[in-house]
């Protein structure tokens, strides 16, 4: 009696867990039709009787994409009239002319022209502006988009009414329309006789076989080492950053897993192909803009020690996103796991999971991060982003320049400079001369524009201190003195930031002249990026030994 009595209380625990198993479930599915009743209970109330008429498209667009942001800024929801960017953000391709056309202060302004698209063989110009698309005038259009009347279906026409600098009536021309491919990869070719780049910008579904093809061009060409440029690259589809590290990596070898709620999502993935190289020295440029696939593919480098990165510590996004059909032809980007790469660190920089009181959400702090080792033993950390071999400074710019480029005076000069001189040097040999830059100097002349320096904030700051802590009248001579000695010179601080603006005006006039690809040929020579990976392939004794464990 006294065993079966004993038996008894040792299953009630286990029953009772079941049980409390199944009301939690039940309580979570009733809390979620509870609150999707108010929600539909409360809609219907205010189409009913708000006082003015509401759109519900724009309304429940506005309620999901509010409660998504709770979440991470990754999860995101297409509605039907976004599928269009939706595909073009996964395959790089859509239905267009080819151009980036920025739409300021109540003008529509050519910025970039893609090469060999329908806008470039219209003989279509940086600088344009577009005053009407098919006899629509975009002036009378409130929040007029241009690229969406731009786009429309292939060996379809638009008729685009522009206005040119220097040509004095409005030009009419007639634009085809088709797949319209931006590419992963603008820009590749040998620096010097032996090192190749690849500027790698993006990773939509054609992301390694332009890779693959850049890196076999080149090594057609003599090239002996490898820059591989991930700066700037926001990052795309997984199975693209496994196929680009395969580049470098031997067939069989782990490049990365991913881990989620969802336990049979979790995945093992391995280099499935023979790689291209496994020897060719090898570079990774990568910045804080640098995110998710390209982190992959720069960590997975790293933990191979396959190759040195240079440049600044990397965004640190972890997280892996899966698509989802919903109703209606609507998608669901949703964040479904993290991704750890081969040395077992996830480099997710953020934990959206646990926020603070007011919302905000912190980084992992560097007293819990956790340390992991390369293949050849070197140490590497968790969370917080790849941490680069060697680390150079964060280009910045001053805030004139910065005042300069947002106002479009650089780009407005440049479109000036490219309707006077026809043609120029190729783009590595061009260069701003003095003369040039004096010439750019008096154009500005009558410009407006206004700058704020550092010293200038933190002076009204003292300044605003001071008042509150009722001291502003023992110093108030002296920020009258500091601020009369400070006040902006224009021309002063035109030939004190003459170096750097000359620079950022020579990328801005080639571009006029060879798009994409000349841009980035005109940025070589100041890159410091570009420089730290020539110096260190001039010294290969340091190249070896950054790849080997600090003693």
């Amino acid at each position: 009696m006294k065993k079966h009595f004993r038996s008894f209380w040792l299953a009630v625990p286990v029953v009772a867990g079941l049980l409390f198993v199944s009301f939690k479930q039940d309580d979570r599915l009733f809390e979620i039709a509870r609150n999707l009743d108010i929600y539909a209970t409360l809609f219907k109330e205010l189409n009913a009787y708000y006082v003015d008429e509401v759109n519900p498209n724009t309304l429940i667009k506005t309620s999901i994409d509010q409660m998504l942001k709770t979440l991470d800024p990754y999860t995101n929801f297409y509605a039907e009239d976004d599928i269009e960017d939706y595909m073009t953000m996964t395959t790089g391709k859509y239905n267009g002319i080819g151009a980036m056309v920025s739409s300021a202060d109540d003008k529509h302004i050519i910025m970039m022209i893609y090469e060999d698209t329908p806008a470039q063989k219209a003989g279509l110009q940086l600088g344009d502006e577009i005053l009407k698309i098919d006899g629509i005038d975009l002036s009378t259009l409130a929040d007029s988009d241009p690229g969406k009347l731009l786009r429309g279906q292939t060996n379809s026409t638009t008729k685009l009414t522009i206005k040119r600098y220097g040509v004095q009536k409005p030009m009419e021309i007639p634009v085809g329309r088709d797949i319209v491919k931006v590419t992963n990869v603008p820009y590749y070719g040998m620096i010097n006789d032996e090192v190749g780049y690849i500027d790698l910008k993006d990773f939509t579904a054609t992301a390694s076989r332009e890779v693959r093809n850049a890196f076999q061009e080149l090594k057609g060409k003599g090239m002996k080492k490898l820059i591989l440029d991930v700066r700037e690259n926001p990052g795309g589809l997984l199975n693209m950053s496994i196929e680009i590290a395969n580049v470098f990596i031997p067939k069989g070898e782990e490049i990365v897993s991913t881990k989620g709620k969802v336990t049979e999502w979790n995945k093992t993935y391995s280099a499935y192909n023979p790689a291209l190289d496994t020897e060719i020295p090898l570079v990774v440029l990568a910045n804080n803009r640098s995110a998710s696939a390209a982190e992959i593919v720069s960590g997975v480098i790293q933990d191979y020690d396959r190759g040195v990165l240079i440049g600044q510590r990397t965004y640190g996004k972890g997280l892996v996103q899966t698509t989802r059909d919903l109703s209606y032809n609507t998608k669901m980007k949703i964040t479904t796991a993290k991704y750890y790469i081969p040395s077992g660190r996830c480099i997710q920089a953020i934990d959206y999971s646990h926020r603070n009181e007011d919302g905000s959400v912190g980084k992992v702090p560097d007293s819990l991060q956790t340390a992991f080792k390369t293949r050849n033993g070197r140490v590497v950390y968790d969370g917080g982003g790849v941490l680069p071999d060697i680390l150079t400074e964060k280009e910045t710019h001053s805030p004139l320049a910065t005042t300069l480029a947002r106002k479009r005076l650089l780009f407005d000069y440049a479109v000036k400079y490219h309707s006077e001189n026809p043609t120029i040097k190729p783009a590595r040999e061009f260069r701003v001369t003095d003369a040039d830059y004096q010439n750019f100097t008096k154009w500005l002349a009558d410009k407006e524009y206004t700058y704020t320096t550092q010293v200038d904030k933190d002076l009204t700051e003292l300044e605003e201190a001071a008042k509150k802590e009722k001291s502003f009248k023992t110093i108030e001579d002296q920020i009258k003195a500091l601020k009369s000695k400070l006040t902006h010179n224009k021309e002063n601080d035109l030939q004190i930031h003459k170096e750097e603006l000359m620079a950022l005006l020579q990328e801005e006039i080639v571009k006029h002249y060879y798009l994409e690809k000349g841009m980035k040929e005109a940025s070589f020579s100041n890159d410091p990026e570009m420089k730290a990976a020539l110096d260190l392939y001039k010294d290969m004794d340091r190249y070896n030994a950054l790849l080997k464990p600090t003693k």
